[in-house]
């Protein structure tokens, strides 16, 4: 490998060079091909040239063979030294067959489901001549009104480890020079899900040992994992962006985790560095980031302009250079492009065979995903025939929010909404009736009335709320984290014909649920679901499947409550029933969530023994097993998330009142009971002290086995 990448690199002149750090827009195949075509031509001639030129190292966002082999074809045989392209693209939750939004397939706490889905995700982008993702997104999410985290895993580190190393190790395979292993970027590095206010790009100003202990291990995790591009936030952290921070880029991504992939900024990143106040101009931007250790250069085009004279005037040492080239290179040649630079371009399309699987996956990663919040009265599940069922809301036929943000190539042609789930569910057996009611965003003339007189005349009613689609993503942060006003407006007045309300809310992030959402008889929590969505609702609904889903993210009594998180540290004045007047809490609400970190009920009842210990000490260097009797009272066959969380009781920093360190998802048929261990051991105890040495001090810890974060009974250990 090395001498192969030698000889290429003692040929290379300063431009060829800069050329490989030059990743820009597929404009011979871009994913929007309708819109200006005739720009588009111009522009495609223009990277056409650039190819030729040795200029361009990857292009992003750009999907089919044909395209791809020609695009190839003059990279090889027309640019001068002949290096072939790795094309890019923001492929998130799936290609063609799009999967749950990456926060909603968390809410399963199932790891290997995600590497399955990313796998299948890679199948598809690969026949679609797609080497490389930029995805995972890991970022931990604490405030729900930063529109980005839908993308994530939400708000806790140890989901984020998890989650990212399974997303990684699924689109990457088991061999990075397989036809079908697509490149994974981990992203977006790092804490810009920390942004102040939860507002989009803005500032973040944290302490070092929470960037450490809460930021920064799902990017450890992702490249023990082997991830081959790490991308960076737009944030700055403490005043320094990160695009050009080289203790993060170079001190701790290179020197600590010994990352030996390529890093690359988010698009335009590096020269938001002017618009920061961070650089001087654009030529400033590029000596800052890439001496800070930011190799490609993402769509600006700046690289370009600029490393060339940079390099020539002395300001960026050649080693530099060649460092960031050599990275460029290695990467195409650890997944064989080097030596077959069609690799991925002449594979079959994915069959119909293999579509099918990835639609049954679709529906099973879906259902998965669906969180039960509440069920009064044990309405759900709905019975297949008997009742009179009236859908309201405007997501009932809706087929324009199905996907979830950061789906570019999804077929809309096999996407099935939730009326297609039910009445492919119902037959014709069942009177189903649905009603709109309200738009999204605005009214209806006559809708209101139309809804509330069937649900008047329906025997249950199916509400299905929630936002837009367009109102998770890049650049769609929230003020209030509630639904619309006019949806509000249709479930209260819903609710007020005092029919059985099951509430189906479509949500891109924890939403501040109110008056009929909040108070229906039943409430499911179904993200955004992807491809399959009505059949994997219909499939809860009508009790086919039992939900196991549990909540990544709290959800908030009201929108003020931001930022709100399960694992926020102490106070000295902790609300307290003792307690009467100053405490910590809010003069409207206690605080705490409506529905907290890790809730989620099944079609059983489960009941938890008491946490025990197999030993009171935990001795450095050992573990010790933590247990607990998990029993299903009910008669239907359930799975169940069994949670174990810790508490510190006394440390040199205040520690946060819970932590997660381990999940177990179990089966358990009616009647059944399953004692669950969990193996306990130091490194699950330590922190980042004030002197920035992560360790675990001793003394009494708490720790629980439980179903939710704010339950269970708990056991004492300490660390000896």
């Amino acid at each position: 490998m090395t001498s192969r990448i030698d000889a290429l690199m003692a040929q290379m002149t300063i431009e060829e060079k800069v050329g490989q750090l030059n990743v820009t827009a597929d404009m011979v195949r871009p994913f929007v091909p309708d819109i200006n075509p005739v720009a588009n031509a111009q522009n495609a001639e223009q990277v056409l040239e650039l190819i030729r030129q040795g200029r361009v190292g990857a292009l992003f966002n750009g999907k089919g063979r044909n395209g791809a082999v020609a695009l190839q074809r003059v990279a090889v045989e027309e640019s001068r030294l002949g290096i072939p392209l790795i094309l890019a693209a923001d492929v998130i939750h799936g290609m063609g067959t799009v999967f749950p939004i990456p926060l909603g397939e968390t809410a399963t706490f199932e790891p290997d489901l995600a590497r399955r889905t990313a796998r299948a995700t890679a199948v598809e982008a690969t026949a679609a001549a797609i080497h490389w993702t930029f995805a995972p997104a890991i970022d931990v999410t604490r405030d729900q009104r930063w529109s980005r985290g839908a993308e994530g895993t939400g708000e806790d580190t140890l989901l984020a480890c998890r989650f990212g190393a399974a997303r990684v190790q699924g689109f990457q395979g088991d061999d990075l020079r397989g036809e079908d292993a697509l490149v994974a970027t981990a992203k977006h590095y790092v804490a810009y899900g920390a942004c102040l206010a939860g507002l989009d790009y803005n500032t973040v100003d944290i302490a070092p040992q929470t960037l450490r202990d809460v930021h920064l291990p799902p990017f450890k995790a992702a490249v023990d994992a082997g991830v081959g591009g790490v991308m960076t936030a737009f944030n700055d952290i403490n005043g320094v962006p990160v695009s050009a921070n080289k203790p993060l880029l170079t001190d701790v991504l290179r020197g600590e985790w010994r990352f030996d992939g390529v890093t690359i900024s988010d698009y335009t990143s590096e020269m938001e560095l002017v618009a920061h106040g961070y650089a001087e101009d654009m030529r400033d931007a590029v000596l800052k980031a890439f001496m800070a250790g930011l190799d490609l250069s993402l769509q600006s085009g700046l690289y370009l302009q600029h490393l060339p004279p940079l390099v020539r005037d002395g300001s960026v040492p050649m080693w530099r250079l060649d460092q960031a080239v050599r990275r460029m290179l290695e990467l195409k040649e650890r997944i064989g492009l080097l030596d077959n630079p069609y690799r991925s371009l002449a594979m079959d399309d994915v069959s119909d065979a293999c579509l099918a699987r990835h639609e049954d996956l679709a529906r099973e990663s879906a259902r998965r995903s669906i969180v039960m919040l509440k069920n009064a009265g044990d309405v759900l599940p709905l019975a297949r025939t008997g009742q009179r069922i009236a859908l309201i809301g405007p997501f009932a036929r809706d087929r324009d929010n199905i996907e979830g943000c950061w789906t570019l190539f999804g077929d809309a042609d096999r996407y099935v909404s939730l009326e297609d789930g039910l009445r492919a569910a119902l037959g014709e057996a069942t009177q189903l009736e649905i009603v709109d009611g309200c738009g999204m965003e605005d009214a209806i003339d006559g809708g209101l009335a139309l809804a509330v007189q069937a649900a008047q005349r329906a025997d249950v009613v199916i509400l299905a709320v929630g936002e837009p689609q367009r109102y998770s993503g890049e650049a769609q942060s929230r003020i209030e984290i509630v639904l619309p006003a006019v949806q509000q407006q249709l479930a209260d007045a819903v609710a007020a014909a005092g029919t059985p309300v099951v509430a189906l809310v479509r949500n891109g992030r924890a939403l501040a649920l109110h008056g009929g959402v909040r108070d229906a008889d039943a409430v499911l929590i179904t993200w955004f679901l992807g491809s399959q969505t009505g059949h994997a609702i219909a499939d809860v609904l009508f009790g086919d499947y039992s939900p196991s889903g549990r909540l990544p993210v709290s959800f908030p009594i009201a929108s003020g409550q931001q930022p709100y998180y399960y694992n926020h540290p102490r106070t000295g004045r902790p609300e307290l029933p003792e307690m009467k007047e100053f405490k910590t809490r809010w003069r409207e609400i206690p605080h705490e969530a409506l529905y907290p970190f890790g809730h989620g009920l099944t079609y059983g009842k489960v009941e938890y023994g008491p946490t025990q210990v197999d030993a009171a000490v935990l001795r450095r260097g050992e573990s010790i097993r933590v247990s607990a009797r998990v029993r299903n009272l009910g008669e239907r066959t359930v799975e169940e998330v069994v949670q174990l969380y810790i508490h510190d009781r006394v440390a040199s920093r205040v520690r946060p009142v819970r932590e997660l360190k381990g999940f177990d998802k179990i089966t358990l048929a009616g009647g059944e009971s399953l004692d669950v261990a969990f193996l306990l051991n130091e490194s699950m105890l330590e922190f980042t002290g004030v002197d920035g040495i992560r360790r675990a001090e001793a003394g009494a810890f708490d720790v629980w086995i439980a179903p939710s974060c704010t339950t269970g009974e708990a056991a004492e250990v300490t660390l000896g």
